[in-house]
């Protein structure tokens, strides 16, 4: 496979952690570079983690997770989504820490990574060493999320709560789009 494929795929499969990075940062009003370097490291690790282990699973764990792999992703995102918007109307704040805390970092990689998990059975499927592509989509992963996790913050910090709800929102029909697409 060349360069350009796995770019592109890369690419592709960084779009939802992206989004989603930015619907963070809208949460967060200002995001620190340790902040961005964090969510860069979450969802990069899980964009790699994903089609490695895909690679090594092959078709038969392809048979297991693609009935219901779209149902787990519009869950989880479901799940925050609506916790975001329940928080951005609460009289009480959190801190920025709790925002991007381990548990919930942890869901939104495994959603936005579901789908690299077929990316991967895809390349066992192929004659791939799958070291280069899981490191550059990993590395396309951590960029897009730090820069989505940035300017997410920087147009948060001017509208706070509407940006919060709005997140959530974005959030949810992400989890929608997944599901719908999997379902026609």
């Amino acid at each position: 496979m060349d360069i350009i494929s796995i770019l592109l795929i890369a690419v592709a499969v960084s779009m939802d952690a992206f989004a989603v990075s930015l619907c963070k940062g809208l949460a967060l009003g200002k995001a620190c570079f340790g902040q961005c370097v964090r969510i860069g490291l979450w969802f990069g690790f899980f964009q790699a983690l994903m089609p490695f282990l895909g690679f090594y699973l092959g078709g038969s764990f392809h048979v297991y997770i693609e009935a219901f792999d779209h149902w787990i992703a519009f869950g989880l995102l479901l799940i925050i989504g609506a916790n975001m918007i329940r928080e951005a109307n609460s009289d009480k704040s959190e801190s920025l820490d709790a925002s991007l805390g381990a548990g919930n970092l942890f869901f939104l990689a495994i959603a936005t990574s579901i789908d690299a998990l077929a990316v991967g059975i895809s390349f066992s499927c192929l004659e791939v060493q799958i070291l280069k592509p899981v490191t550059i989509i990993g590395a396309t992963t951590f960029c897009f999320s730090a820069v989505g996790l940035k300017i997410g913050s920087r147009i948060g910090a001017r509208f706070n709560n509407i940006a919060q709800t709005a997140g959530g929102v974005i959030l949810i029909l992400i989890g929608i789009k997944i599901l719908v697409s999997h379902l026609v």
